[in-house]
């Protein structure tokens, strides 16, 4: 008789039993599809209710429930602070059943309203390819524009002509809520209320998921966001007192604005619509001496006077995004509007002379004039795009975009010299203007899933074309009865067409302690710019064309929980604008003309970084990060003669650029009331490079710090302490001055934080500092000296009044410009 093993009768049975069993899993996740770790996962019988199980996510938001027997259910999906997800009908309908849920997404809820936690949120976080700033404590930025919110960052520096750079270099990319765009950063940000902005993330050193334009890297601004249904509606109004320090400018200037936004959201339909309106206008001056040297004869031209400007801003933006499931989501947005920017430089050139030789005092002639220049900047344009995203069951996700934009860029520069004192007598009016009208189209797939149990993998195709036509018209008389003649050799016809097809993959995960990315984007770009002149004359067309490869890689280590140490490699690209490769001079005011060049190739970036966070007690923390830069093509603007009281601004590759730096920020907290986010950069600057047959070297060591001190009490007040510091900087051919600027700001909230007041003191100086000025000096040994310095209005005063209607937070997601902004 056939004896039965018992043990083999047991592990038999308990294996079949084992087989009979199915298993549920899938991700939870935020608002911004961040995953949840520790995250509630729970399984009920749908028929009578019972709770059978639970689990929690791991660092992933995944989790997986197991040994369920056939039956319907239903799962509740929770984490403190979020609204709970119910998943009803769950189906198992045979034994050994492997069900996936997908993603589950949780909205941030107003559950815990009887529950009332006060803190600090923490004005920065560290991530692995990026350092994260909370906005909501730059108080000083408060109704102003997103440069007011950037200026507070470590990375970022401001000069006196409000050129924005990061880590040194005005070479970088915005996105706005993680969508690339095309832009000139400082337009795009300008036009961005600072109230709508949650927080800006600094990604130095992006992974190939991302463009590879900017050699600084890119700033990716997250509008804020909320996720409870329900209606949200909220209203800014600012106004700035009359100027104190007028400058003796024509014209009293106007600050104020408003902007509006409400969004209606439930479980189906968001829907976003928004207006803005600013005038900025900022008084001014400008003191200069310029000279120049030809054949021997030094002609030189100090100056002073009137350098001022008036801003004018508004749109509107619709978006609407449709979730008919858990799967799909489809948006539409919609954004136009129109800017308005005039620069007036009315100037007196009070001791116009020339010598010979150059070094004697012997005068040839003395002259004035008075230079009345104005420039216009406008542009007028319409955006619309498209989305479309897809989750499926096994947690991949496919999404798709199209971006298409019209933009009519433009305006205007008056250039007259004329007698003085007597400004009836004219020597010389030059008009000229341009249309430039832009189309641009931008397309793109992507597709993120889990083939290995190690790492995401990312992968996706984009194609971006850009069409930008520009008819130049430069007109001159020299009597005001005169009519108007064309200047044929400074007008132009300038068409440039641009395409791009790239093509990326991206590894991501972690295992452990170890956070880690690498990927490559692979770039094939076609570039026609062809140029007329009025005169028939010229007809010629340039083409630049290549295929490049672009990687990147992030590793960081956890050493414990409060420290991590990380480093990254990215190669990036910096593209030339249609402005710097016009040959055709360009009258910018009486002793300047700017002219591009049209065989300018793009800039190629290295960037290599190793940095250290830690964490510390009582909410303090500090960062570190050491960074090398290598930029080769490297585009500068340089100076030639064009004659003997107009100098020529070029822009052309001049060699290669080499930058170390060192950034550092630190959150300190040494009472419960008083807190400060300190931030600063110093880096080593080197440029190495020929133009016109003669070296252009530099080499210098530059800082900027930027520091935010604010004290809270009766719990619903606060002032706050900005100081913004550039050091002096060298150029390709001289140095700019030193620039900074203190501010104020006193905010308190009124009617349970329903409507909060802001009063703002802006570039403080009383008459005791140089604030919100800054000397420019460029100079060739032998050939030409100028230096500038650009006054600008201090003592600023404002009022913010920001009311929101109804409970909620705004969800409100706005496309931005892709291609027009950066030509603005």
């Amino acid at each position: 008789m056939l004896k039965t093993n018992p043990f083999l009768f047991i592990l038999i049975f308990v294996f079949t039993c084992q087989l009979g069993f199915s298993q549920i899993t899938g991700t939870i996740l935020d608002d911004t599809n961040a995953p949840l770790e520790y995250a509630t996962a729970v399984i009920y019988n749908q028929d009578n209710g019972e709770m059978l199980t639970g689990v929690i996510t791991n660092d992933q938001g995944t989790f997986e429930i197991k040994n369920l027997k056939k039956g319907s259910y239903y799962l509740i999906a929770s984490f403190i602070g979020y609204e709970a997800k119910t998943i009803n009908n769950i189906s198992l309908d045979h034994n050994n059943e492997k069900l996936n849920l997908g993603r589950i997404q949780l909205r941030l809820g107003n559950a815990l309203n009887e529950v009332i936690v006060k803190g600090k949120q923490s004005t920065i976080a560290n991530k692995i390819d990026r350092q994260i700033f909370n906005t909501n404590d730059f108080k000083s930025a408060q109704g102003g524009s997103g440069v007011d919110v950037i200026r507070n960052l470590p990375s970022v520096s401001i000069d006196g002509q409000g050129d924005i750079s990061v880590r040194g270099s005005s070479g970088f990319v915005v996105l706005l809520n993680g969508k690339p765009l095309q832009g000139n950063a400082s337009a795009l940000i300008a036009q961005l209320p600072a109230n709508a902005i949650d927080r800006v993330e600094v990604i130095t050193a992006p992974s190939a998921k991302y463009d590879p334009e900017g050699k600084a890297g890119l700033l990716n601004i997250i509008t804020k966001k909320g996720a409870i249904n329900g209606a949200f509606g909220q209203i800014n109004v600012k106004g700035g007192l009359p100027s104190i320090e007028t400058y003796g400018n024509d014209k009293a200037h106007q600050r104020y604005g408003i902007d509006g936004t409400y969004n209606f959201r439930n479980d189906f339909w968001n829907v976003s619509v928004s207006a803005n309106y600013q005038r900025n206008d900022v008084g001014g001056r400008r003191e200069g001496d310029v000279y120049t040297i030809i054949d021997d004869v030094k002609t030189q031209f100090p100056s002073t006077g009137e350098r001022s400007f008036d801003e004018v801003n508004y749109n509107g933006r619709f978006t609407v995004e449709y979730t008919p499931d858990t799967t799909n989501t489809f948006s539409l947005g919609v954004f136009a509007g129109k800017r308005d920017k005039d620069r007036l430089a009315d100037i007196v050139y009070y001791d116009n002379h020339a010598v010979s030789p150059a070094d004697s005092e012997n005068r040839l002639y003395t002259f004035q004039y008075y230079n009345h220049n104005l420039r216009n900047r406008k542009s007028d344009f319409a955006l619309g795009s498209l989305d479309y995203k897809h989750t499926f069951k096994n947690t991949s996700e496919l999404s798709t975009s199209v971006l298409y934009e019209y933009t009519l860029l433009g305006g205007p520069t008056v250039n007259q010299n004329l007698g003085y004192p007597d400004t009836s007598i004219l020597y010389q009016d030059e008009y000229n203007t341009n249309d430039n009208p832009l189309h641009g189209i931008r397309a793109q797939i992507d597709y993120s899933f889990k083939p290995f149990n190690f790492g995401q993998l990312e992968i996706g195709y984009q194609y971006r074309n850009l069409d930008h036509t520009g008819d130049f018209i430069y007109e001159r008389r020299t009597n005001f009865d005169d009519d108007f003649t064309l200047v044929p050799e400074f007008s132009s016809e300038v068409n440039l067409t641009r395409s791009i097809n790239s093509f990326y993959s991206q590894l991501s995960g972690k295992q452990g302690k170890w956070d880690y990315s690498a990927g490559a984007r692979l770039e094939i770009m076609d570039r026609v710019l062809t140029l007329k002149d009025k005169a028939n004359t010229i007809d010629d067309t340039y083409n630049y064309d290549f295929t490049k490869l672009y990687p990147s890689a992030s590793l960081q280590y956890a050493v414990n929980e409060k420290t991590n140490i990380k480093a990254a490699y990215s190669k990036r690209v910096e593209r030339t604008t249609t402005f710097k490769m016009n040959p055709f001079p360009e009258r910018e005011h009486s002793e300047t003309l700017e002219q591009g060049d049209p065989e300018l190739k793009p800039e190629f970036i290295d960037l290599i970084e190793l940095g250290v966070n830690k964490k510390m007690k009582g909410g303090n923390s500090i960062f570190a990060t050491a960074y090398y830069r290598n930029t080769k093509n490297l585009v500068n603007r340089v100076n030639t003669i064009y004659n003997d009281t107009i100098l020529n601004r070029i822009y052309s590759n001049v060699g290669k650029a080499k930058a170390i730096g060192l950034e550092l920020g630190t959150e300190l907290k040494p009472l419960k009331n008083w807190s400060n986010f300190i931030g600063a950069n110093v880096y080593n600057y080197a440029i190495d490079g020929r133009f016109d047959n003669k070296p252009v070297d530099s080499e210098s060591t530059q800082y900027s710090i930027n520091l935010n001190s604010t004290y809270t009490f009766w719990q619903n007040a606060s002032l706050q302490f900005t100081f913004n510091y550039l050091s002096e900087r060298v150029t390709a051919q001289g140095e700019d001055s030193r620039f900074y600027s203190p501010n104020l700001s006193f905010q308190k909230s009124f009617f349970n934080d329903a409507l909060t007041a802001t009063l703002q003191w802006q570039n403080i100086d009383m008459g005791l500092l140089n604030t919100n000025e800054q000397r420019i000096t460029t100079y060739r040994q032998g050939e030409f000296y100028t230096t500038t310095n650009y006054i600008y209005e201090v003592d600023m005063v404002f009022i913010n009044l920001s009311y929101t209607f109804k409970n909620g937070k705004n969800k409100s997601k706005f496309i931005e410009s892709e291609f027009g902004k950066r030509e603005f």
